[in-house]
């Protein structure tokens, strides 16, 4: 029987990430040794206090029970009192909070909640690709606009959400950025509340990488800004600031409206996160403040480490403010010889160098010609990956491409 997938399937963009994944498990099945900086998947443990707490609520059999799709009360709590602590936000526990299983899936469950058919929300280009594949998977369609952080950008953000008819229902953003590592100032996110309470329209933030900060930055929560909570919401995971990636959980904050839809899908979908991972993200939240300092200093020493190597290849780098990720751009001969695209280029470089990063075009069309490279090795591995690098890239086919 041929099976017809829905039309939904047929306009989602190559998965270039799983393609790379298999490639890398297929190189280390045949005895490469990969170095892999392609995913955000950090390889540092979690707090141990955290992996004694869950060694315990494991035990107990009633954390075996289906628990509730929105989170205990006291995981909501321990986040609302996350934010008022970090970021100065008032949260109610239960009307503006949830626990998803991780941000990705939040995320994804909340544009089935706002988007449809005939819908569409504002993208920047590069962007991470959930924030455009879950429109999709919505029904809806997406608007793509330059990324940036600065005025040029909220104008265009303005012109499209003006001029466009039906005007499109949703803004996503990311800051920290993912791919690029790209950071706003606390003057940002209130320039983005103005330009959707004058549009009436919602706004999303994905703020994965809120805590994964250096050089004494401290990223902005959207929510921060005011009027924030009456048109958007924010989603933040415990996957990065605690190395909790394999745990998957996370939260969305914010309206309480864009919540309770959230909420709605989810309890259609799932009977909630593992009650033993629930207990044991709350003391993460409580007693974790130090595990990130620390975890932000590794990070911060093999992002300098990287940028230095990078820049001896003739990579054009810059050292960012925040995120697990360098956004880097090889020089053109290097791409060319190797097929021409960011794709070609990182394939070869897992086939030949036996370093795994990510192609830039799998971001979007701006993000072509770029690498995305996570800070997820250790500065052994980073050694070495940087010698295979220049051991490849310095080759003679680069003479002859």
């Amino acid at each position: 029987m041929d099976i017809q997938l829905a039309p939904r399937i047929e306009r989602l963009p190559t998965y270039v990430l799983g393609r790379l994944k298999q490639m890398i498990y297929d190189r280390r099945k045949d005895g490469a040794d990969v170095i892999d900086m392609n995913m955000g998947n950090p390889s540092d443990p979690p707090p141990d206090a955290v992996v004694e707490k869950i060694r315990d609520a494991v035990l107990d059999p009633r954390n075996s029970r289906y628990s509730v799709s929105k989170g205990v009360y006291n995981l909501r709590k321990d986040m609302a009192d996350k934010y008022e602590r970090k970021w100065g936000v008032k949260l109610d526990p239960d009307a503006e909070v949830i626990a998803t299983i991780g941000s990705k899936e939040g995320f994804s469950h909340m544009c089935l909640a706002l988007l449809g058919p005939g819908d569409s929300a504002v993208v920047a280009d590069p962007a991470f690709q959930i924030h455009t594949t879950a429109v999709v998977l919505a029904g809806a369609s997406t608007i793509s606009v330059p990324l940036g952080n600065d005025e040029a950008f909220l104008g265009d953000i303005d012109r499209v959400l003006d001029r466009m008819t039906p005007q499109p229902k949703l803004v996503i953003l990311c800051y920290p950025h993912n791919p690029t590592g790209m950071t706003v100032d606390d003057d940002f996110f209130p320039k983005v509340v103005e330009i959707c309470k004058r549009h009436q329209v919602m706004v999303v933030n994905d703020f994965a990488y809120g805590e994964t900060c250096f050089d004494g930055y401290k990223a902005p929560s959207i929510l921060q800004a005011p009027g924030a909570i009456e048109h958007g919401c924010e989603f933040s995971t415990m996957s990065k600031p605690y190395n909790m990636a394999g745990w998957r959980i996370g939260f969305c904050c914010g309206n309480a409206q864009m919540i309770a839809g959230l909420a709605t899908v989810k309890g259609y979908y799932d009977y909630g996160i593992f009650q033993a991972v629930q207990i044991a993200a709350i003391v993460a939240m409580r007693e974790g403040d130090r595990h990130i300092e620390q975890q932000n200093a590794k990070y911060q020493a093999r992002r300098d480490q990287l940028v230095t190597g990078l820049r001896r290849l003739g990579w054009e780098v810059e050292p960012p403010r925040a995120s697990m990720f360098l956004w880097a751009k090889p020089p053109r001969e290097q791409l060319d010889a190797y097929g021409g695209t960011s794709e070609s280029f990182c394939l070869a470089m897992v086939e030949e160098a036996e370093v795994a990063m990510t192609p830039g075009g799998a971001f979007g069309p701006r993000g072509e010609h770029h690498v995305r490279l996570a800070l997820v090795e250790n500065e052994h591995r980073i050694r070495q990956a940087l010698r295979n690098l220049g051991r490849v890239l310095n080759t003679p086919k680069l003479a002859v491409a």
